[in-house]
């Protein structure tokens, strides 16, 4: 079973937060802001990234969120504003989502 994933980060260290975005696009995801990816995955990918993410960041500087969603809740989502970063995404790419 798959679930649609927001992945956003606060890290300090630039190493360890281009290791967690590489990890990010390794599982599929994709950028939807500096800080912020989106995607599908299959729930056991979704722990592992998790482990992954937890085994390269500093608890006690950085934070990493994983929001899992269905669905319906996920078309409920409303972006106001500027939304989504124009030079990481393209209409395409927001298109598979919204």
């Amino acid at each position: 079973m798959s679930v649609l994933v927001w992945i956003i980060y606060d890290i300090v260290n630039d190493r360890v937060r281009t290791k967690v975005a590489k990890e990010c696009k390794k599982y599929g995801l994709e950028r939807v802001q500096k800080s912020a990816f989106l995607g599908k995955l299959k729930t056991n990918r979704f722990d592992e990234l998790a482990e992954k993410c937890l085994s390269l960041i500093d608890e006690e500087e950085d934070s990493v969120y994983l929001f899992p969603f269905c669905q319906d809740d996920f078309r409920r989502i409303k972006v106001l504003g500027q939304g989504f970063d124009k030079k990481m995404i393209n209409d395409e790419i927001i298109s598979k989502f919204f």
